[in-house]
């Protein structure tokens, strides 16, 4: 009797262990100090027989008393579900390494030599021929020419010829488009006009670098942004350039595109060769005189016209004895700029080979100079002349005498 009432309490205690675990498990744990005291008072009036008879059945007793005696032990099973919630996200496969192309040299396919005479739907040619042909479109505008590039392929080549296009005048265009630059590459222009229009840095620049007959450049009007192109283009035979009224123009914008790269062995620039620069309108002041005596010494032709800044500084600095351009300069446009002072006259008999100057509506010029005045030429048997019409503000046209109003004129 007292083994089958030992096992019956083994079993009992085992029931009410899986009892216990069940309620762990949903959460509820209530009235686990009372299961422990009572587990305690067992284990010490039987532990040795409940140990001893509880067989296959009781032997989970012990394992489920540690598990209640030991408090840390109970989360272990929530363990596996918060190790899973903080795993890291797989790895991102890194992508694959492009495919190394073969590099090579593309060159354009060969240019067929043109026609010489102009083929007929009889399978005769014409009795003109390709030369005769020219000379009647040299008689005929631009806009005409396009028309005539419209009749047959072989007009459409002849109307591209360069001699026919030595000047393009794309001025105040609302828009520079991809195929009127391809237009302009193909027809290699001498005198090239974008003032006033919306060509791009990009543009520009491409254009350049592709036009290496180019002479005369027009960008007035144009955002610096853009004409800042000419600071990394090389124009070998640019001889003319006009940068009136560019937008934002400073002394600072000037010596990028004047002065040479810190790279280069020679000192000279893309506008060394300059003989012509227009700089009418712009915000320079006197150290702007420094780089062009510096950077442009064959420079024939400077147009300062209407900047406000301009002063006898730099007179003396363009015909001072340590300047090249005091026997280089020829034409000088100074109207407009109302810091020119009587000094300036005396400062202009330096230049030996100066022909003309422009000296209109210089208000600080005293009615003595503002007439026609002539001195003896140090180079040539010809005369300098100056135009000094100092006109007043009321009535500018009443007080300039008509042989004032020719600009440029050589005496």
């Amino acid at each position: 009797p007292t083994s089958s009432r030992c096992l019956r309490r083994a079993d009992r205690a085992g029931e009410e262990s899986e009892r216990e675990g069940e309620r762990e498990e949903e959460g509820a744990t209530p009235g686990r100090t009372e299961l422990q005291r009572q587990r305690r008072v067992r284990g010490d009036g039987g532990g040795g027989a409940e140990g001893g008879g509880a067989g296959g059945r009781g032997g989970d007793s012990p394992m489920m008393s540690a598990m209640a005696a030991s408090p840390c032990s109970q989360p272990s099973r929530l363990a596996p579900r918060s190790q899973m919630m903080k795993r890291s996200p797989p790895a991102v496969p890194s992508p694959p390494r492009p495919v190394q192309m073969e590099r090579h040299l593309v060159r354009p396919p060969p240019t067929c030599p043109e026609p010489s005479c102009l083929p007929l739907d009889s399978g005769s040619s014409h009795i003109m021929t390709r030369d005769v042909w020219l000379r009647v479109f040299t008689h005929l505008s631009q806009r005409e020419l396009c028309v005539c590039m419209r009749v047959c392929r072989t007009w459409s080549r002849w109307c591209c010829d360069k001699r026919l296009w030595t000047q393009i005048d794309l001025s105040r265009q609302r828009s520079i488009t991809p195929p009127m630059l391809s237009g302009i590459i193909r027809r290699q222009p001498v005198s090239l006009n974008l003032g006033y229009t919306n060509i791009s840095k990009k543009q520009l620049m491409w254009l350049i670098n592709r036009l290496p007959g180019l002479l005369e450049l027009n960008v007035a009007g144009c955002p610096w942004p853009a004409v800042s192109a000419l600071c990394q283009a090389v124009c070998p035979c640019l001889k003319l350039l006009d940068l009136s009224r560019v937008e934002d123009l400073k002394d600072s914008h000037l010596r990028e595109l004047l002065a040479p790269p810190p790279d280069t062995r020679t000192g000279k620039t893309p506008l060394f060769l300059f003989t012509c620069l227009r700089l009418a309108g712009l915000d320079l002041t006197d150290a702007s005189s420094r780089l062009l005596a510096r950077y442009v010494p064959h420079l024939n032709k400077l147009d300062l016209s209407q900047c406000g800044n301009i002063s006898d500084q730099t007179v003396h600095t363009l015909t001072s004895s340590i300047s090249p351009l005091r026997d280089s300069l020829t034409h000088v446009n100074l109207a407009g700029c109302v810091k020119v002072t009587d000094q300036c006259v005396s400062l202009l008999r330096r230049c030996s080979s100066l022909q003309a100057v422009d000296l209109r509506c210089c208000s600080l010029l005293s009615s003595e100079t503002g007439q026609l005045l002539s001195f003896p030429h140090h180079a040539s048997t010809s005369s300098a002349t100056i135009t000094a019409a100092a006109l007043s503000s009321s009535s500018p046209s009443s007080s300039c005498p008509p042989e004032d109003r020719t600009l440029l004129k050589n005496s």
